[in-house]
């Protein structure tokens, strides 16, 4: 529980509460305002140091593909794919087909994983909180979602496990692998390897079907507007079974269609490269396009036009807003400035703060679900949490194509040169959304290398411009029943997915969580 402070102001009683929240990738802490049962405003803060760019400097080029992909263990297959785009381009090389098959397969598989862990796993887990204990459905929410024991959180921990294997067989293990290298892949599977990795998707997307659609992939790719949804929902008892079925049901219940709108603007760096497209100096054509949207007009992606501040984190500098190809991770904890309060930095695009993540990477793609209902009613924590459910849809498909296209006559590696000299930008989508790495290599070792990663951008503090992040944003006007247990603001912030281990990395000084009490489901 937590313990809110009140204190009178000249528009009314406030209330300040500050929430550790659990459940999480990381150590994450929310101060939230409260007047009137509303918040006004808040704060987010990551309370733990990222020192990974640090370490690379003065390393040989290569380390950041051994390095680097253990900055998380959930997203590890992301960061291992940036490093890698990184390196092709800056040794000009282009991987021939099969190992972009094999990188897609990859990434999409960690996808797979990542959104349906998170959305039972971690959102839905809160329905079987105390604030839901009145619910009519009460006994049936938490046969299927308290926490290692409900029926779902087993099922789903089963499948995402044994889904992981195809990463495995492709690239040796999960999580922490280093088998992509500037040119390709290093690994060369054989007929019974693509059987194994066939196998698998298969029985995922069997149990995806069942256990979380309650429909085939068929049916569901025709439901392309918010009223088919709602056709959808009422056809069969099979869908509102479903794990997508209850949660459409309790995310209206709790009104999470009215909360967590954030921002309005959308950061997309592209999924899932196309091979056969000739290499240019651009970058390269997308299954999903690259692209930054204000609602729903998307523009195309121009990645000079990054910046991150550190007005409001605890790093050495300027505080405006700075390239990360040029940018730097200098600790500055003084923490007697009143201003700075996370050790996360603050990313901006053309000076938005923009939200990333499967609702950005969907609506982006012109997703014609998303899409529609991002037109009618805006974003929501109800609509950026059914993208994440739903995006294992999109992605199924795009995995059968790719192992159907694997030619295991053909090569899986075009040598690259020594690199010595050269500096590049690995730009993917991670599980969470738009995950960067800024890399530049002097006289044969890494001179420079940034990360941005997808929470940096969703939970960011204010700018040099005193702007809030996308969850900061979002969690303004969300309504708080009860001070004592604001479950409404975990469900907020917990529909961006937060990843602080991918955002910050060092525990801070000798304060510790320890001496706060969590809010912990049952």
């Amino acid at each position: 529980m937590v313990s809110p402070q009140s204190e009178a102001t000249a528009t009314g009683k406030v209330q300040r509460i500050d929430v550790p929240l659990n459940r999480v990738e990381g150590d994450l802490e929310l101060r939230v305002d409260v007047r009137d049962g509303v918040v006004v405003d808040a704060w987010s803060r990551g309370t733990m140091y990222r020192g990974i760019e640090n370490v690379m400097c003065g390393r040989g080029p290569l380390d950041g593909l051994v390095v680097t992909p253990r900055i998380c263990g959930i997203c590890g297959t992301a960061h291992l794919s940036a490093a890698a785009q990184a390196l092709d381009r800056i040794a000009g090389v282009r991987p021939p087909e099969n190992a972009l098959h094999v990188r897609n397969l990859a990434l999409a598989t960690e996808h797979l994983q990542s959104d349906v862990r998170q959305a039972i796993l971690m959102f839905m887990v809160d329905f079987t909180q105390p604030a839901y204990h009145d619910h009519p459905a009460r006994d049936e929410i938490a046969a299927r979602y308290a926490p290692f024991c409900g029926e779902s959180v087993v099922s789903t921990l089963q499948a995402t496990r044994r889904v992981l294997e195809l990463i495995a067989i492709l690239g040796g293990q999960w999580p922490h692998s280093s088998y992509m290298v500037p040119g390709g892949v290093t690994s060369r599977p054989n007929d019974a390897d693509l059987l194994a990795c066939r196998q698998l998707v298969d029985e995922y997307r069997r149990w995806y079907e069942r256990q979380v659609l309650g429909c085939a992939l068929e049916y569901w790719a025709e439901v392309t507007t918010a009223e088919e949804l709602e056709r959808w929902y009422e056809a069969s008892e099979q869908h509102r079974a479903s794990d997508l079925g209850w949660f459409l049901r309790l995310a209206r219940e709790a009104g999470l269609e009215r909360v967590g709108v954030g921002t309005g603007c959308f950061l997309s760096y592209g999924a899932f490269e196309i091979a056969g497209e000739p290499a240019t100096t651009g970058a390269p054509a997308r299954h999903w396009p690259a692209g930054f949207a204000r609602g729903t007009e998307i523009a195309a992606l121009d990645p000079a036009a990054i910046r991150e501040h550190t007005a409001a984190s605890w790093y050495a500098g300027e505080g405006t807003g700075v390239h990360p190809a040029r940018g730097e991770t200098r600790p500055y904890a003084s923490g007697g400035e009143g201003q700075r309060y996370s050790w996360a930095k603050a990313p901006r695009y053309e000076g938005e703060a923009a939200e990333t993540g499967p609702l950005a990477e969907l609506l982006i793609a012109r997703d014609p679900l998303i899409t529609d209902i991002v037109r009618r009613a805006g974003a929501s924590a109800w609509v950026r949490q059914l993208a994440r459910i739903v995006r294992p849809a999109r992605l199924l498909p795009l995995m059968e194509d790719w192992l159907d296209a694997l030619d295991l006559g053909a090569s899986f590696y075009r040598a690259a040169p020594e690199i010595g000299e050269g500096e590049a930008a690995g730009l993917v989508e991670a599980s969470r959304g738009a995950l960067g790495h800024w890399v530049r290599i002097a006289g044969g070792k890494i001179r420079h290398y940034q990360v941005i990663a997808p929470t940096t951008w969703n939970g960011s503090p204010r700018d040099a411009n005193g702007r809030r992040g996308p969850w900061e944003e979002a969690l303004i006007g969300t309504p708080v029943l009860d001070a004592h247990n604001p479950v409404e603001v975990g469900h907020v912030v917990r529909s961006f997915d937060p990843c602080l281990v991918c955002t910050v990395h060092a525990v801070q000084g000798p304060r510790t969580l320890a001496r706060k009490r969590l809010i912990a489901s049952p």
